[in-house]
């Protein structure tokens, strides 16, 4: 933005209206932004190298090549050509772009990211530390100094910056201590914070909590002070201090904001069901003493502590694992803890990323090039090649297959439909209950003592607050709620699959000691997996609008578990839970109340299921309206070959691929003619239109903008938690009281 004002001079002007008109549209830079652009950009990168690998030359067309890159890299799995007749190259092109697009390997570059970034703030502690140290000692040798020249003592000090001393700090002798970079890291990292110091902060602001904010024409906002005077907005990066005036959480009165309708838009850059209102964390002011919250909370019996993270004597631990009330050390120490947390998922989750890909293919490979290789022979392919390529796309839910007769050829193999159903399983719905398993291990396993304690520690942190650490980790209600939704989905699929089939000439062809694994791996790979074990137009037709329905909701328990764990959920959606109300009400409900917390997340009292319908209500409306106008306008583009053939090119089956490409599930009713999906049929213009769907479909399923297990590390995230706090408390104190009340 500065670049292009400071070329203004020799623009020309029509660029320069296009420019101001088009850049306050742009979306803001986060982490959903980032992530289109990379699946957009590698995209496009790879279909040139695609196109233009192909032999004879121009074979695959342009359309097509982008289309295949598009599917691969968002997982969909709908392929208008069979890869079969794809040079070696440009199936491993696809190979790759499958790996490149997996949601695992964008959560470890989170994870990698973040860890960067707590090293440079702790580096930056450090050096901090040292010259605070160095300051002190300048002081004490001026007191020294003066103490034996004038015979007086100098009790406080008032002195720029330049100089060393610190505004308003009482004055004390000290010894010359030599503080090393390394121990001082160790300290930091172990949680342990440096020298208490007691900062005079200035007069407070009593009119308010928090400051309006005005545009400055540059993307960011500035802060109008009583007087009228405009303060620049800190930029959003790793900072340790600011200076702007704290704010006493008794003197906060903000009113709680009104529930209004999510708006959604096409490039708005901060997640589904994110309001337009919502305030960033970075926009934060700085809060201290919520004493009296953490009095309140003690009364009712409702104080959950941090003493058995980090030392603090009245920091508490609120809703979603936000930690409260915190001093500027204790919250050093917590990034300690963050960090290590960090570092350690660093360490784990690439390992489960290569180790079961690994794993997976050695397996089928050698099934296939030992059991059945002329399975890869009949299509020209190398048998280890096709049964590695099968186990990536299961582990990378894509679905894709050498073979043109995808899992059809398996019908009657259970090593490779059990296998490579695990590998659906570990790579999509099942990997946060997995993971979250391995770390229980690791904390069973490990020795209480020695350098093994700490580790404990690490994990231990990471089990009870996941979501402050990690996108892909829930807390072990969420987690039990969602292997919960996983066997209920997946099972019922499977009842239905044979139950429907009964009597189906596709399916009873099938011998009848492998019908019921078949029906198994189908339902593994409709909601997820992609592949298709049974020709899918053979099937029933209420079959079929199962598989519709299951592929659409596909990413919804995941999804709905990310949003509803967010550390900063309430602050994104614009609404304010009420306090935790006493535990006496803890056990009321009857037998389904705790059955009922489980799947809201809720406490008792609470309207958690507002925040459920939030998140419902915000998804539905980012899916639904995407999905009609794309069914609705490939219908038209392809009324010709509808009218040709009314079978091959129903509405029905336009709206299974659509849904298909949106779920990013893959599996397509296809044609009679050819082995490849139902769009490969299609004109140029409705393949650019699903391939805009796949994209949306696979962004559907990311984090809001505004989580914390995305951003990196900074001071203000810490207001924000204790900006939550206050605004809960107010909530709870502006809650009309009702008879539960009384109890």
């Amino acid at each position: 933005m500065k670049a292009f004002r400071r070329m203004q001079s020799w623009v020309p002007d029509p660029i320069v209206r296009l420019y101001n008109a088009v850049y306050p549209q742009l979306p803001d830079w986060s982490f959903i932004t980032l992530h289109y652009l990379y699946f957009i950009g590698t995209s496009l990168i790879a279909s040139l190298i695609f196109w233009g690998s192909s032999t004879p030359a121009r074979s695959v067309s342009y359309t097509d090549s982008l289309f295949l890159c598009v599917s691969a890299m968002t997982e969909a799995g709908l392929n208008t050509v069979n890869l079969s007749e794809l040079n070696t190259f440009q199936q491993f092109i696809l190979f790759v772009l499958i790996m490149l697009g997996s949601a695992i390997l964008v959560s470890i570059v989170v994870l990698q990211v973040r860890q960067r970034a707590f090293e440079h703030k702790l580096s930056d502690l450090i050096e901090d530390r040292r010259r605070k140290k160095a300051d002190r000692l300048r002081l004490g040798r001026t007191k020294s100094f003066l103490s034996f020249s004038k015979r007086k003592t100098l009790s406080t000090a008032t002195q720029s910056d330049n100089n060393g001393v610190v505004r308003g700090r009482k004055i004390t002798p000290e010894n010359e201590p030599q503080e090393q970079d390394e121990a001082a890291k160790e300290d930091v990292e172990k949680g342990e914070s440096g020298p208490s110091e007691h900062i005079q902060l200035p007069p407070l602001d009593t009119s308010g909590h928090g400051r309006d904010l005005e545009p400055n024409g540059n993307g960011t906002q500035d802060a109008l002070t009583d007087n009228g005077e405009t303060v620049a907005s800190p930029k959003e990066h790793i900072r340790f201090t600011d200076q702007r005036t704290p704010t006493r959480s008794h003197e906060a009165k903000s009113p709680t904001p009104r529930l209004r309708r999510s708006q959604t838009r096409l490039f708005a850059g901060v997640g589904v069901g994110v309001r337009p209102s919502s305030r960033h964390p970075h926009e934060a002011n700085p809060f201290y003493h919520l004493d009296e919250i953490a009095e309140k909370k003690k009364q009712e019996g409702t104080f959950k502590g941090v003493d058995k993270y980090i030392e603090s004597v009245n920091g508490f631990i609120g809703r979603n694992s936000q930690f409260h009330n915190l001093t500027e050390e204790e919250r050093e120490a917590l990034g300690g803890l963050e960090y290590r947390a960090v570092k350690l998922l660093s360490q784990i989750v690439p390992v489960y990323y290569v180790l079961w890909q690994l794993l997976g293919a050695i397996g089928v490979g050698a099934w296939m090039h030992n059991v059945r290789p002329y399975l890869a022979r009949e299509n020209g392919l190398n048998s280890y090649w096709t049964g590695a390529f099968f186990a990536v796309s299961s582990f990378n839910n894509s679905g894709m297959a050498l073979l043109d007769a995808n899992a059809t050829a398996l019908q009657t193999a259970a090593y490779p439909l059990l296998t490579m159903s695990l590998l659906i399983l570990a790579g999509n719905t099942c990997f946060p209950p997995f993971l979250r398993l391995i770390l229980w291990t690791l904390r069973q396993v490990l020795p209480d003592n020695g350098r093994w304690a700490a580790k404990r520690e690490d994990i231990q942190f990471i089990l009870n607050h996941p979501r402050r650490v990690f996108t892909n980790l829930f807390p072990s209600r969420q987690t039990w709620w969602l292997v919960a939704s996983l066997v209920a989905l997946n099972g019922f699929d499977w009842v239905m699959f044979e139950v429907l089939s009964i009597g189906n000439s596709t399916v009873e062809a099938i011998p009848g000691n492998y019908r019921a694994l078949d029906g198994l791996f189908q339902a593994f790979a409709v909601r997820a997996g992609g592949f298709y074990v049974v020709a899918i137009s053979g099937l029933r037709q209420g079959l079929l609008v199962l598989y519709v329905l299951m592929m659409y909701i596909s990413a919804y328990p995941v999804t709905m578990t990310i949003r509803t764990t967010n550390i900063y959920e309430e602050r994104s959606l614009n609404i304010y839970a009420n306090e935790e109300p006493p535990k006496s009400q803890d056990q009321k409900g009857g037998f389904f109340g705790p059955l009922k917390r489980s799947v809201t997340n809720a406490r008792p009292g609470e309207s958690r299921a507002d925040f459920v319908r939030h998140q419902l209500r915000g998804q539905l409306a980012h899916d639904i309206w995407w999905i009609a106008i794309a069914i609705w306008f490939i219908a038209i583009i392809e009324s010709s070959q509808s009218e040709r053939d009314p079978v091959t090119f129903s509405t029905f089956n336009i709206i299974f691929e659509c849904v298909s490409g949106y779920g990013t599930v893959g599996i397509s009713t296809g044609v009679p003619w050819a082995a490849y999906s139902f769009c490969g049929s299609w004109h140029k213009l409705s393949k650019l239109i699903l391939m805009a769907v796949m994209l949306r479909g696979r962004h559907r399923g990311l984090p809001v903008a505004i989580d914390k297990a995305i951003l990196l590390p900074d001071q203000t995230l810490a207001w924000a938690e204790e900006e939550d706090a206050v605004m809960r408390h107010e909530k709870g104190l502006n809650r009309p009281k009702t008879g539960m009340d009384a109890v």
